[in-house]
Order: structure tokens, then C-alpha cells, then sequence
């Protein structure tokens, strides 16, 4: 049996045909169009895409390396193109609230135009305001108003002294208000004139007085109101002259955008406003005249004012302009955080305070992909605070809010602006892992519906399918970074690591990152060694390069053994212990070494003791072998008895844990030889998973193990005895290097394949594992005979223990009474 499952050379790897290929080499081989391997991803994307209907955005999942990213962009190039192109959004002023600016969504290029003639407006006002205030019209009409109400004024002050004259008193004005003073004979009375008249006289004179003051106080208030009327009548005219001149600027602008109405009801507001502050165009003209009638400078402010542009609150704050954009926008946001995403209204210092206005507020990347496609990151949407319930809510009110995030989370209202929300619809396309779709689907419920296409890459493809469409790529690649062309030797070899990559010689990867790192790596040491193609040896040493870079742990755990510190026996018989072989994954390597497991068994009823296990070393899959194992030895041999034993099992040497249950059979094996007493091979390392039945499983990772463990016997010399024994369901991974196929070939080291547990007992004994008779007896000297036999023997001696301190219970029962 040993011999019949030894596996052949012409096993242990498959060779991709170079006589497949049509082609001398891959300059005569077109160049791809379309991503290869991905035909379910290709029709989910393109239904996706074109579904319209409300929650159909898309989730791709997938590897990295696969090609998600290129697949969206190609297929979005392709695809907006006939798409229209989204509409401009604008923020304006709310002439009403400026805390709540207005949102005005304009065709596509308008905004640029409607900014344009808004800043045209304002600065014809700057020059017509103040020259409609300088023409004599206006002058004239002012003056006609002021002499009318100095007339008046004087009049009403007229009445005032003669009043006050009637009752002999003086009215005279100071720069603190009116004074009254009373007079005598053409003089002022001093006041100790007026202490000396007697009681009668000044009680007449108060009398007097109090008429005097309340008709001064009759003309202040008329004064005031005429004061007021004066200003209204001037007013008046300002606003008429502010009507002909304002007015009808904007009368001609709203004209141009009449089907908007948006913007024709902004436009009366702007105008309403702008009547009303006419000052706001002329104020630098006032302040000349000023100087120019020797009032002096303007005082300057300390600082300079927050805003320099005084004309700010008119102007238009172009959000999304979609001028250069033909088609519909494609956004692909790499740093997805909240203001990135969603806009944010920026703030400036002043006078210690933080202030802003509806021209601070900035656009994120979900309105500038309005009515296109956004691409974003899974785990950065997840990651980024308020993102994530943020975009959901983006999603099912199709209307985005720019606010700040503190908003959010802020126990205190916060007041500040509150910008209009902008109607918003796209499609929103998102790369991630499966492991986060599925915990998305799992705790989300309102995942499901707003993102109902799942776009699954695939991580592998078939053999034949890579024969046909690796040559484009490798073509592809070449022709588009100026490599070195690849023979079909080259193409061959590229394909064979690709299968290795998978560890599946019917599969290749479609992690074209890799392959594509691999094409220009073999190119670059084909320019070294002066080739004019790629060939075979150019790829191998690619491959062997790009090892050397990364395997330095490796090197130092063949150290460690070379040393002996860590102890594996490569040769000679071990009762109850046997190699088993483990994978290190470094993210860029993967690197396989022996683990010597040991067994220990001895009469009792604890049954097998893990020691891994019990100090916490094992990983959940690791104690399920563990629990398997001892299944399948209850099921084998105490199905008419109790089992009596007791077992230990240990990783020798093993201090950072272990998972996986590519050991359980190992495992299995040291036991069944420490109970039958029969030595297992040290030459034979072994992996492989079995489940109850003792059927053996097939692993991962396991052209690593074999070359990890080729290697060690490598260095303490291989002796013709030395191999691996391996599920026979991992036959179809094997895609072993040249070294191991050539120490094969030439019977230095073997790999055995088994599909039971009866089957690999024999190789690593030498001694039948026995298959049971009618009565379920095993035939005398096999491995299961001397196992039963063994844990008779246990149940035997736990028995006579019982019974001897039954007995032993009685006679100190008998004593005592």
C-alpha cells in the first residue's frame, strides 16, 4: 500500500502547454478591451448601473487586487457619456433670514453665466446709484425739501419766543437742549432776585414757567415729527430714483431667467433690497463728498472689517459647477469623512469670534456628483464619525444637508446657519470586503434597502479561460508600459504561478495586481540579462527574486533548526509522535514549517486532554480536530464498553497558539501509536483534517508545508526515506517548485497520498491498520487490534480499583460498627 499512494512527478504540478498558444509571442496578441474572469460581476454592474429605480446602488465585493475599481471605471466611462449633463446648485442670500441661505438648482453652465450677470448688476450699481444722487434734479428737490421744513421749523420757533415773550421769558437753544429764563424790564432776572419776591409773585411766576415749558415741549415733539417727515419725503425720493435705477437693472436680468422662477422671486427680493440700502452702492462716493465738505476722514476701524467685499450679500455662490462636465460627473471620494462627503460652511476669525456667511459654504463630493456616480470605500465610510447614518439618510430623503458634524452629537442646540437642503439623486457605488457586506446585511436593516445590487467579484477562474485571455492581458500590459514582449514559454509560466497563487491547478487568480507585479518583474530581469522576450527563466527568476525580498523569517526558522532549537526528529521510529506541518501567513509570503506533536496516554477516565486547549493556546477550529478526534476514537472502540482512558496531546515547542484543524489526523495518529504501542516513521511529516468516519480531509496551504518541511530535511541531509503524507483531496492543489519535484524524481524525498485513516497508519508504521470482522474483531498484530486491546486492559485495571476500594469501604464500614 505504501508504494501504491505514492504520487508520481508528472503529480505534483500541472505544466501549462506552451503548444496551446498560436502565438510565437504576445506581439502578436491584441490587447484586451474588458476586464477577464469577472462575467457575474460584469452583468450585476451593468444591471446595477442602469437600474433607476429608487435603493438600487451598488456593493462590490471582492479581494483587492481583482480588478473592482477598473471594471467600475471602464463600465462608467462607457456609460456617461449619454447621460445628461446634472444641473449647477447656487446658494444666495436669504434677503429675509440670512441664517437659512436660498438653494437655486440652474441647467448645467448656467450658474457660471447667472454668477456672472449678478457681479455685472453690482458693479453697474456702483456707478449709476451714486450718479443718479449727483444729478440737480435730485439736488434740487432735497433743497426744495429742507428750505420747505427750515420754514416751518422757523416758523413753529417764531411762535415759540413770542409765547414765551408774552410771559417774559427767554428761549434760548444750547448744545444740551432749550433753556428758559425769565426776564424783567428787558433783563434776565438773577435767580437771587427771584428768591427775594414775595410767595404770590413767584407762584406766578412758576405758573408762568409751566406754560413756557410745556409749549417747548409741544415744539420738540413737532419738531421731531417734522424732522421725520423731512426724512420720509427724502426717502421717498430716494427710493423713487432707487426704483428707476435698481429697478430696472434688475427688471432686464429677471427678464433673461423668466423660466426660472426661482430666480425671478430671488431677483424681487434682491431688488427690495437693494432699494432699501441704496447706501450699500454709494457709500464710498458719500464718504468723498463728505471730505470734500470738510467734515474730515472716516475714522478706520482698528481692524479691518470681516468681510471685505461690502457687496457679499449679494453676490451668488456658485456650488457645483458643471460648466466643463459633459455627460454625468463620476466622483471616486478616497477620503470619505464627513465635510469631504457632505460639504462643510467654513468660518472665519474676527474680534475673537468665529463668523460666516452663505458665501463660505463649500460643496462635498455627494453634490458634485449629482445626478452621476459616486465610488466610495466601505471601511472608510464605516470608520469616519457620522458618515455611514449620515449617507443612509442622503439616500432615503434624496436631499442633502451641509451642517456641521458637532450638530449631531451636541447635547446644547447649536444655533448657526441652516442652509437649504438640495434636492439630490445619484447612484452610489461602494467597494468593500464580504465580510462587511455581510455584517452590514446582518445588523442594518436599512442596508438591504438602499443597497439592493450586490456586484460579488470572483478571486479565481478556470484554467481553460486563462489560456485564452491571459495572453491580452499579459499583451495588454506590455503594450502600455513599454515592457519587454513575453514568448509562450513566458505567457505558460506566468499562467502556472497564477495557479499556484490559488494553490488549484484547474484555477488561476484573477488578483491581476499580482499578475501584473509578476509581468513587469520578469520584464525587468529579462532587461538585465539582456533578452529581447520574456522566456520561462525570466519569470522563474522573478518569482525566486521576489521570494528572496520577503523570506528572511523563513531563513531564520531554518536557523533555529539547523541549531536544534527547536527540536524535529527527520529520521528514525518515535512511539506517540509524529511531524505535523503548520503555514505562517506574513501577508506577502507564506511560509511552512514542521511542529512536533507528542501523546501521552495512561489508564484512567479523563479522556484526551488537549493541552493546547486547556492553557488557552488554541484557536476554536484547532479544539472542534480536537473534539473530532476524540469522537472517532469512541465511536471505534467503546461502542460495546467504556472508554478508560486518558490522553495529552501537546504542540512541542509552540508558544504563539495554534488554529486550523489541519492537524487533527496528525493528532489521531501519535495517539493510535502511543495506544498500540507501535513507533511511527519520523521521516513522514503529515497534514490533513479527518472527520469521525476517519476520513481523511483536504487542508490549505499545502505546497507550503511540503516545501517548509523539504527544506529542514534539506539540512540534516535527505536520506531517500523522507516525505509528506497528504489528503488525497488536496492532489489537484499541488503546484510544487522545482527543487521538490527534482528530489522526487531522483527518490530523495516522497509524497504520499491517503484518503483514511487506516490507509496512513500503515505508511508512518509499517503496520496494518486491520479492518474488523463480523464479531467487529481486528485481526491479531494491526494497529486497531493492539488499540482494543490496549484499552481492555484500562477498563480492566480501573475495575479492579473499583472493586478493591469497594471492599476496602466495607471492612472500614464493618470496623466502625
Amino acid at each position: 500500500m505504501r508504494d501504491s499512494l505514492k504520487l508520481s512527478v508528472d503529480k505534483l504540478r500541472w505544466v501549462c502547454d506552451e503548444d496551446a498558444f498560436e502565438f510565437e509571442d504576445t506581439q502578436g496578441v491584441p490587447a484586451l478591451d474588458d476586464i477577464i474572469g469577472q462575467p457575474r460581476a460584469i452583468q450585476s454592474l451593468e444591471f446595477g448601473l442602469k437600474m433607476e429605480s429608487h435603493g438600487y446602488n451598488i456593493y462590490v465585493s471582492g479581494l483587492s487586487g481583482v480588478g473592482r475599481t477598473t471594471l467600475i471605471k471602464k463600465h462608467l466611462e462607457e456609460l456617461v457619456k449619454f447621460a445628461p449633463t446634472p444641473d449647477d446648485i447656487c446658494y444666495v442670500n436669504n434677503f429675509k433670514d440670512s441664517d437659512c441661505p436660498l438653494t437655486i438648482i440652474i441647467p448645467g453652465g448656467k450658474g457660471v453665466e447667472f454668477r456672472k450677470d449678478i457681479d455685472q448688476l453690482i458693479d453697474s450699481l456702483k456707478d449709476e446709484v451714486p450718479k443718479a444722487f449727483e444729478g440737480k434734479g435730485y439736488e434740487a428737490e432735497v433743497s426744495q425739501i429742507a428750505q420747505e421744513s427750515q420754514k416751518q421749523q422757523q416758523g413753529m420757533l417764531s411762535q415759540l419766543e413770542k409765547f414765551a415773550t408774552e410771559r417774559s421769558f427767554a428761549v434760548e437753544f444750547t448744545k444740551v437742549g432749550i433753556t428758559m429764563k425769565p426776564v424783567h424790564e428787558g433783563e434776565p432776572m438773577p435767580p437771587e432776585r427771584m428768591n427775594a419776591l414775595p410767595p404770590e409773585e413767584r407762584k406766578q411766576w412758576e405758573t408762568r414757567r409751566l406754560e413756557v415749558q410745556s409749549q417747548v415741549q409741544g415744539f420738540l415733539k413737532a419738531s421731531k415729527e417734522l424732522n421725520k417727515n423731512t426724512r420720509e419725503r427724502i426717502d421717498g425720493i430716494k427710493h423713487r430714483i432707487g426704483h428707476v435705477v435698481v429697478g430696472g437693472m434688475v427688471d432686464i436680468c429677471s427678464e433673461k431667467y423668466e423660466e426660472y422662477p426661482d430666480i425671478v422671486s430671488y431677483l424681487e427680493s434682491w431688488k427690495a433690497h437693494a432699494v432699501e440700502n441704496l447706501r450699500d452702492f454709494g457709500e464710498e462716493e458719500e464718504r468723498a463728498r463728505a471730505q470734500a465738505q470738510g467734515q474730515g476722514p472716516q475714522m478706520i476701524p482698528m481692524r479691518p472689517e470681516p468681510d471685505l467685499d461690502k457687496w457679499g450679500k449679494y453676490r451668488v455662490n456658485l456650488l457645483v459647477d458643471n460648466s466643463g462636465t459633459e455627460g454625468a460627473p463620476v466622483v471616486n471620494e478616497t477620503r470619505a469623512n464627513f465635510y469631504n462627503l457632505f460639504g462643510r460652511i467654513e468660518r472665519k476669525s474676527y474680534m475673537g469670534a468665529m463668523i460666516t456667511n452663505f458665501t463660505m459654504i463649500k460643496s462635498g463630493s455627494i453634490l458634485k456628483a449629482r445626478g452621476g456616480y459616486l465610488v466610495l470605500n466601505a471601511l472608510e465610510l464605516l470608520t469616519s464619525p457620522g458618515v455611514w447614518e449620515s449617507l443612509k439618510k442622503v439616500i432615503k430623503h434624496e436631499e442633502v444637508r451641509i451642517e456641521d458634524l458637532g450638530e449631531q452629537f451636541s447635547v446644547v442646540p447649536i444655533s448657526g446657519m441652516k442652509p437649504d437642503p438640495v434636492p439630490t439623486k445619484l447612484k452610489i457605488i461602494i467597494i468593500g470586503s464580504n465580510q462587511i457586506y455581510h455584517l452590514l446585511q446582518s445588523k442594518d436593516e436599512d442596508f438591504r434597502k438602499i443597497f439592493k445590487v450586490k456586484v460579488d467579484f470572483d478571486s479565481r477562474m478556470p484554467v481553460a479561460k486563462a489560456l485564452v485571455d491571459f495572453p491580452g492581458f499579459i499583451s495588454t500590459r506590455v503594450r502600455e508600459e513599454d515592457l519587454l514582449h513575453f514568448d509562450r514559454g513566458g505567457v505558460a509560466s506566468v499562467i502556472e504561478e497564477s495557479a499556484r497563487e490559488v494553490d488549484d491547478r484547474h484555477r488561476v487568480s484573477t488578483r491581476f495586481t499580482g499578475v501584473a507585479d509578476l509581468v513587469r518583474e520578469a520584464s525587468f530581469w529579462a532587461r538585465t540579462g539582456d533578452s529581447k522576450l520574456v522566456r520561462r527563466e525570466h519569470v522563474e527568476q522573478a518569482v525566486r527574486e521576489k521570494r528572496f525580498r520577503s523570506n528572511l523569517v523563513e531563513d531564520k526558522i531554518r536557523q533555529i533548526f539547523e541549531d536544534g532549537t527547536l527540536v524535529v526528529a527527520v529520521e528514525g521510529e518515535r512511539i506517540g509522535q509524529v511531524n505535523g506541518l503548520a503555514v505562517l501567513d506574513l501577508g506577502d509570503i507564506r511560509i511552512g514549517k514542521p511542529n512536533r506533536i507528542t501523546v501521552r496516554t495512561w489508564m484512567g477516565r479523563a479522556g484526551v486532554v488537549d493541552i493546547e486547549r486547556e492553557t488557552k493556546l488554541a484557536g476554536r477550529v484547532y479544539q472542534k480536530g480536537v473534539l473530532i478526534l476524540s469522537g472517532f476514537v469512541g465511536a471505534k472502540y467503546a461502542v460495546d464498553r467504556p472508554l478508560a482512558l486518558s490522553a495529552s496531546i501537546a504542540f512541542e515547542q509552540s508558544y504563539d497558539g495554534v488554529d486550523g484543524d489541519s492537524a487533527s489526523s496528525t493528532e489521531l495518529y501519535a495517539l493510535l501509536s502511543s495506544l498500540s504501542g507501535v513507533p511511527i516513521k519520523q521521516a513522514i511529516a503529515v497534514t490533513g483534517s479527518v472527520n469521525q468516519f476517519g476520513e481523511i480531509q483536504a487542508i490549505g496551504g499545502v505546497n507550503e508545508k511540503i516545501e517548509g518541511y523539504f527544506s529542514i530535511c534539506r539540512i540534516t541531509g535527505l536520506t531517500g526515506e523522507q516525505g509528506v503524507m497528504i489528503p488525497a483531496a488536496n492532489e489537484r492543489h499541488l503546484m510544487l517548485n522545482e527543487e521538490v519535484r527534482e528530489a522526487v524524481k531522483a527518490g530523495d524525498f516522497h509524497i504520499w497520498s491517503v484518503e483514511t485513516i487506516d490507509q496512513g497508519l500503515e505508511i508512518l508504521t509499517g503496520v496494518p491498520a486491520g479492518e474488523a470482522d463480523a464479531d467487529g474483531d481486528y485481526p491479531e498484530g494491526t494497529i486497531h487490534n493492539l488499540v482494543r486491546e490496549r484499552l481492555g486492559a484500562y477498563l480492566v485495571g480501573l475495575k479492579s480499583q473499583s472493586e478493591a476500594g469497594q471492599e476496602s469501604t466495607t471492612a472500614d464500614e464493618d470496623q466502625t460498627a
